[in-house]
Parts: C-alpha cells; structure tokens; sequence
C-alpha cells in the first residue's frame, strides 16, 4: 500500500514530472531566438552556404540629415549594423494623435544581422529624438555571398 501511496499522487498536488515539462517548454520558448541563431549559423558554417533570414534591413526614419548621419555613425561605432544607407528628403503622410501629418525626413537603410536587430532597435529607442521612432526590418532572403561575407566581418566584436 505504501508503494502505491507513493506512486498517486495527493490531490491538491501536481505530479513532479508536470512541473518539470512547463519549466523545460517555458525555457525553451524564451531561448528560442538565441537557439535559431545559433542553430543558423552551424548551418551556414557547415555547407558554406546563406540560409534566408539570416541578415536583415533594418528602416528608421529621421528628421535632417544631421540626425541621420549621427545615428548612422553610432550605429558603426557600437558594430550593430554594417552599412548605413541614407537617402535624403523622403515624403511621409502618417497619422498622429488622430491628425494627418506631413513631414520631410531622410531614410535609414541599416544592413545587419537579424540577431541584432533588437539591440539595434533599442539603441535606436535611446538616441533617436522621435517619441515612437519607426524602427522595422525585413529578413534578407538572398544575397551576394561575398557582400553577406563582408558584412559579418563588419561587425565582428574586436
């Protein structure tokens, strides 16, 4: 009788082995990103070859040029991006606190490896004299394998 006492559990208590499943999917869901990263470049390291989704562009918009070119440098500088495109005088219409706006600003095109976008997105967050900086990017699906080189190079930690 004490073996099978010990075997059921009481009720009111959850089974050990429940807990230890939700800690284990619960751990899982939350290292996801880190494990896809980690998981493409073993990939990409094994066959010598560019697996989709590695790299993306990044888009912010700014309000001058002056801006821009500051936020570009600090980007280099901290190695979250590559490249920095600007293009200059760009239109934008867009609503705010329920009013269309119109405004002139210049665009960011940010080349970067899709695990740093969210490090880039909160460096962005901190510098960008915006209130709600659009910050977005797009997975790059394809590419020149010796620009995707370059651009891991380019942001290689010293």
């Amino acid at each position: 009788m004490d073996r099978l006492g010990s075997r059921c559990p009481l009720p009111g208590y959850s089974r050990p082995s429940v807990l230890i499943c939700f800690l284990i999917l619960a751990t899982s869901f939350l290292m996801y990103p880190m494990l896809r990263t980690l998981s493409l470049q073993l990939h990409s390291a094994i066959t010598g070859s560019y697996l989709s989704g590695t790299h993306s562009i990044v888009f912010v918009n700014c309000p001058n040029e002056q801006i821009a070119r500051d936020i570009a440098r600090g980007i280099l500088d901290k190695k979250l991006a590559a490249s920095v495109n600007i293009l200059p005088k760009t239109s934008s219409l867009f609503l705010w606190k329920g009013e269309i706006e119109e405004a002139t600003e210049v665009l960011l095109l940010i080349k970067t490896k899709t695990s740093k976008v969210l490090m880039l997105s909160g460096f962005i967050r901190l510098v960008h004299p915006f209130e709600i900086p659009e910050v977005f990017s797009l997975p790059m699906d394809q590419g020149d394998v010796h620009y995707l080189k370059w651009l891991e190079e380019g942001m290689e930690e010293d």
